[in-house]
């Protein structure tokens, strides 16, 4: 079985080593030291390690800035601060990649929450991707005649079936809404997408780039945080949104998580690689079974979730049920469909991980409702995950 994805573990791998000379490298540019590691408290002020590793992070991304702190609680958390930094009321923010994922909905104020987007007098126009590629004709004519401060992209699926966007796709398009308007700010959601490929969105023109530090980039070992990264002015008031107007960056202290945060990032491009391998193996094992998954095992991959079609309920459970049981922690428990804040339905999810609710670890989650897709992400290794897989599928079985 595994020697006919010899060939697609080969080249995760080398996207791994091009990922792990980048990090190392901007670990020498930066000169982390032991020092670095030390925590403070309070205000955070002159916190050397916190700054520091905010340079690693723009040399990694070639951005001019970046924002990383334990004080965004999540990647939506992340994704609202950005959001709410760069919207002013009048402002329209233009969604490209058709309606954002779950948790924004209340964000952006389409269930009418009185601390949105909406709330301030702040619209959202929603352009659906055509054929899983961003419809650029729609794209440019709504720009051609409509202002736009800032235009969303999400490049995971969310809980959908349509496919992840590429770094190619990204750059085209990108360059397509240059051609007629130079000053809209583009952000990109980049979680489940880092280093998945050699690229990343702020390195095909995207002015701000967002993501979460319990999945790709915290490696499985950092317990908390998110990430902003892009033009120095856009992080600027990004910092002001989180933290307080006139003190920015200078304050938030890291409260002695800078060397997880550090090893974290340090490990993540070979965590990112055994996910990859492991969401391989378990394509390739349910598409042997007759299930539609996406991406399929030999498809190019650009973030780290499969997505399964199961079209039954009773089987999206069952096998959400055997991701549990094979984990580490909690093995024991039977995750059963429940609401979640921020789900307009109940939602299954495996998650028997180090961190609460990290998805770089072996995890799974779907929403109940048809055609019942199952979205599996992340393993530490790819042993660990194998053995994952192996046992949800050994339970549909039953």
């Amino acid at each position: 079985m595994e020697n006919k994805l010899q060939d697609i573990f080969q080249k995760i791998a080398e996207i791994e080593e091009f990922n792990s000379r980048k990090v190392l490298e901007a670990f020498w540019q930066c000169n982390v030291s032991e020092a670095d590691f030390n925590s403070t408290t309070g205000y955070g002020y002159g916190d050397l390690g916190r700054d520091t590793l905010e340079r690693v992070y723009a040399e990694i991304f070639k951005s001019e800035d970046a924002l990383v702190r334990v004080q965004f609680i999540s990647g939506t958390h992340a994704i609202s601060t950005a959001l709410f930094a760069l919207l002013r009321p009048g402002d329209t923010l233009l969604c490209i990649s058709g309606k954002p994922y779950d948790t924004l909905t209340s964000v952006i104020g389409m269930d009418n929450n009185p601390s949105s987007l909406k709330a301030f007098n702040i619209n959202t126009e929603i352009i659906d991707l055509k054929d899983d590629d961003f419809d650029i004709p729609a794209i440019i004519k709504y720009l051609e005649n409509n202002p736009v401060k800032v235009i969303e992209i999400q490049r995971s699926k969310g809980y959908s079936l349509r496919k992840s966007i590429s770094i190619e796709k990204l750059e085209k398009v990108i360059k397509e809404i240059r051609k007629v308007n130079k000053d809209v700010i583009i952000m990109v959601d980049n979680c489940y997408c880092e280093f998945v490929t050699k690229k990343e969105p702020t390195q095909v023109g995207a002015d701000i780039c967002v993501g979460s530090l319990i999945k790709n980039l915290g490696g499985g070992i950092a317990e908390n945080g998110g990430y902003i990264v892009g033009r120095r002015d856009l992080i600027k008031l990004c910092s002001e949104r989180l933290n307080v107007c006139g003190e920015a960056k200078e304050v938030g202290p890291s409260l002695g998580a800078s060397k997880r945060l550090y090893q974290g990032l340090y490990m993540a491009p070979s965590v990112v690689a055994a996910s990859l391998k492991t969401g391989v193996l378990a394509a390739f094992l349910l598409e042997e079974l007759g299930y539609q998954v996406d991406p399929r095992w030999n498809e190019e991959r650009v973030d780290i979730v499969t997505a399964i079609k199961f079209n039954d309920k009773d089987t999206l459970i069952k096998f959400v049920q055997g991701i549990q049981s094979g984990s580490a922690i909690d093995a024991l428990s039977l995750p059963i469909p429940a609401p979640m804040p921020g789900y307009a339905e109940d939602i299954i999810m495996a998650s028997g991980s180090f961190v609460q609710g990290s998805s770089i670890e072996l995890s799974c989650d779907g929403p109940l409702r048809e055609p019942y897709i199952a979205y599996l992400q992340g393993g530490l290794s790819y042993a660990y995950g194998k053995i994952g897989v192996l046992k949800a599928i050994e339970n549909i079985k039953k």
